[in-house]
Order: structure tokens, then C-alpha cells, then sequence
């Protein structure tokens, strides 16, 4: 058999096998976000139960106040932390097929290279500055593309760092004022 046909069945079996990971990559993360919200459903419905009853136990309006006001902050706290189990989840995924697509595209620029390797060897006599010309722009290619990935990586992290800045500040901000409510409900209740 020759070369060629053993190259494309070669190519042919590395996209189907990138096919697979990209699919079991997108299939995982599906399913730990079935996981996640399964047991949030769960939890939720658990302390469903346990708040109903302890309203249920409530005895005058203060006790209702005070009761109301300690609902806000867990609930703020859980909502945070269903968001950045997502967020962890996604990102996940996302970083499992950037990895899928970084090797796709270094074993395309390696089949690139491969072909002008054998251009360059096939070319008749005075074609050696056009094939420099190719292997050059390839090279350039390559750097500005390295380049690009490099930065997409940095401006992901920046992305990254502001979220989870965004999130703490958030959580601080619903922290302070379930404790400000919670506060106001003591006061209430000695007045």
C-alpha cells in the first residue's frame, strides 16, 4: 500500500479519535451538571422541609422577623456557590477541548510542515527562494499564532481573577447585609 492512503487513514483515525474526546469531554460535563443540580434538588428539598418546620414552630412576629431575615443570607451563600460550581464545571470543559483543539492544530501545522518539508525536496532546480518564501510565511504563521494563543490564555486568566473577585465582593456584600438584617431583627425584638 502506499504512503498517501496510509496517511489519510492515519488522519482519518486522529479526528475520529478527536471526535470522541471532544464528545466525551462535552458528555462529562453534562453529566456533572446533572450531578450538581440533582443534588442541589435534593439539598433544597431537605431544607425545605426543615425550614417549614421550624416556621411552623414560630410563636409571634419577631421570632417571624428574625426567622425571615436568617432565610437571606444562606440562600445568597448557596446561589453563590451553585454559580461557581458551574462556573467550575464550564470551565472544565472549556479547558478539555482547548487542549483537544491545541493538539488538532499542532498536528495540522505538523502535517503542514511535513508537506513543504516534501516540497522542498520534490522542488525542481531554482525554485529554493520559493520555498523559502513558504516555510518563512509558515514560520511566521506559526509565531503569530503562538502569540494569539498566549494572549487568549492571559486575557482567560484576567477574565478568571475578575470573576472570582466579582464573587467574593458579592458574597461580602450579601454577608453584611444578612448581618445588618439580622441585627435590626435583634434590636426589634428587645424594642
Amino acid at each position: 500500500m502506499s504512503a498517501i492512503p496510509q496517511q489519510i487513514l492515519a488522519r482519518q483515525k486522529s479526528a475520529l479519535n478527536t471526535l470522541v474526546a471532544a464528545q466525551t469531554a462535552m458528555f462529562t460535563g453534562f453529566e456533572k451538571l446533572v450531578d450538581l443540580n440533582l443534588k442541589v434538588v435534593k439539598a433544597t428539598l431537605d431544607e425545605v422541609a426543615q425550614k417549614s418546620q421550624q416556621a411552623v414552630d414560630l410563636k409571634d412576629p419577631q421570632d417571624a422577623a428574625a426567622f425571615s431575615t436568617g432565610l437571606v443570607q444562606p440562600s445568597a451563600e448557596k446561589a453563590l456557590a451553585y454559580g461557581k460550581h458551574v462556573y467550575d464545571i464550564l470551565n472544565s470543559v472549556q479547558s478539555d477541548l482547548a487542549k483537544l483543539a491545541e493538539a488538532q492544530i499542532a498536528e495540522g501545522q505538523e502535517h503542514i510542515n511535513e508537506a513543504v518539508e516534501q516540497l522542498s525536496r520534490n522542488a525542481p532546480n531554482g525554485s529554493e527562494s520559493a520555498v523559502a518564501l513558504i516555510k518563512s510565511s509558515l514560520a511566521t504563521a506559526n509565531s503569530a499564532y503562538e502569540s494569539l494563543t498566549k494572549a487568549a490564555k492571559q486575557a482567560a486568566d484576567v477574565a478568571e481573577s475578575n470573576l472570582n473577585a466579582a464573587t467574593n465582593a458579592t458574597f461580602k456584600a450579601a454577608s453584611d447585609a444578612a448581618e445588618v438584617a439580622s441585627k435590626a431583627a435583634g434590636r426589634a425584638r428587645r424594642a
